[in-house]
């Protein structure tokens, strides 16, 4: 019952999300923050080679620019713009923060706040990693819609199931209760 619970909730909560993606782009164009966002893109993208090698995938990082070899040795080129770096999911994990660690003793702000970060930035990268298997296997078009919908989907599950364990295994009763 709480899977379906759980998982309906996360329907509910992609359109919103999607639209909430839209407008922070929105705002980073109008705020200039494009060209300092992608200056993390290479180093993502060698994070995301790293991770399809682990699986034994044959991929290459340039810059922005990642290379994924299929089984018959055809190439199939990406790339990793500043808006495809999963930094509005950070946003989103920072307004989650802000309202869940209310009331919290600070070991506990520091334990929750590592983990959901580290965990955010893990989900990202495995996110672009799918993306990447994805063009190769299937095509760009699976591959753009994943990382539009899929992704977006993968976030919220990532969200929804971090507060779950941060309230289960990370906050004692009294102060998840605060």
């Amino acid at each position: 019952m709480t899977l379906l619970i759980a998982c309906s909730l996360i329907l509910v909560a992609l359109p919103f999300v999607t639209t909430y993606n839209d407008l922070l782009t929105t705002a980073a164009m109008r705020l200039g923050v494009a060209g300092p966002l992608q200056s993390v893109s290479p180093v993502e993208a060698k994070m995301v080679v790293a991770l399809l090698q682990l699986f034994g995938v044959h991929a290459a990082a340039a810059g922005s620019q990642l290379v994924v070899w299929d089984a018959s040795g055809h190439p199939t080129n990406l790339f990793i713009s500043w808006n495809c770096i999963g930094w509005q999911s950070l946003v989103l994990l920072g307004a989650s923060l802000a309202v869940g660690l209310r009331g919290l003793s600070t070991e506990a702000r520091l334990q929750v706040f590592v983990i959901g970060l580290s965990g955010t930035v893990l989900v990202n990268i495995l996110r672009v990693a799918l993306v990447c298997m994805l063009a190769v296997a299937a095509g760009r078009t699976p591959a753009l819609i994943f990382h539009d919908y899929g992704g977006t989907l993968m976030t919220v599950a990532w969200l929804f199931a971090f507060w779950l364990a941060a309230e289960r295994w990370l906050l004692a009763p009294s102060e998840a209760s605060a």
